[in-house]
């Protein structure tokens, strides 16, 4: 009852559920009805509705359709009605008690971020400090089946060591070397086209010469 007309994002006091919740203040992030149809943020309705959506809003997969295309699907309003099945919930803040396996218990985050930026984010690194000494703070060790124990730690992506830079140089290096080369190779091109044309030119020129000298050797008058 406390959570009826509320909407999606509001918050609302635990106080009203139960003495276990005093102190707790909840955030509303969603939820569906009993046929599975969620709710969804900024439809101003209780009910259901159907909406014209395309593919990549929230609620349409839009897998198998064309590009562009539209379908109407249900969903419901982003406000909280008594027809809901399931309603979802985010503690924004802690209240006296601790609620069994959900505030009692601290469950460590197992795996750290991979990207070599992430990890100098979170340990406050400069640039020129070293990243791969403070992976080895969230190395997870474990045991395989065969009773072997092994420590696992993720590989740093786009690190920059030197290899790194010296194969950037070279690839460099080669595209000015590919440049180079085929501005060399069009010059030369062009220098052996022009030279043809040229070729050609002379060719043609001496035939129109010597169709000249012909027709004015037969068109001269014969003298007896």
């Amino acid at each position: 009852r406390a959570f009826l007309d509320k909407r999606i994002s509001q918050e609302v006091l635990g106080d009203a559920l139960g003495e276990e919740f005093k102190g707790y203040v909840f955030k509303i992030t969603g939820g569906c009805d009993k046929q599975g149809f969620p709710m969804k943020q900024g439809v101003l309705t209780p009910g259901r509705v159907r909406l014209l959506l395309h593919r990549g809003t929230p609620y349409f997969r839009g897998y198998g359709r064309r590009n562009g295309e539209r379908r109407r699907k249900s969903v419901r309003g982003c406000i909280v009605s008594p027809d809901l099945s399931v309603l979802n919930l985010v503690i924004v803040k802690k209240g006296e008690n601790d609620l069994p396996d959900l505030t009692d218990v601290e469950k460590p985050r197992m795996r750290g971020p991979k990207r070599a930026s992430k990890i100098r984010k979170l340990f406050n690194l400069s640039k020129e400090e070293d990243v791969r000494k403070y992976v080895n703070t969230y190395r997870r060790t474990f045991t395989t089946k065969a009773g072997k124990k092994v420590s696992k730690a993720p590989k740093i992506q786009r690190l920059v060591t030197p290899l790194t830079l010296q194969r950037k140089r070279a690839r460099i290096a080669d595209k000015k070397k590919r440049i180079a080369k085929a501005k060399s190779e069009a010059a030369e091109y062009q220098k052996l086209l022009a030279s043809r044309l040229k070729e050609q030119r002379e060719r043609r020129s001496e035939s129109l010469a010597k169709k000249r000298s012909r027709l004015s050797t037969a068109t001269k008058p014969v003298t007896a």
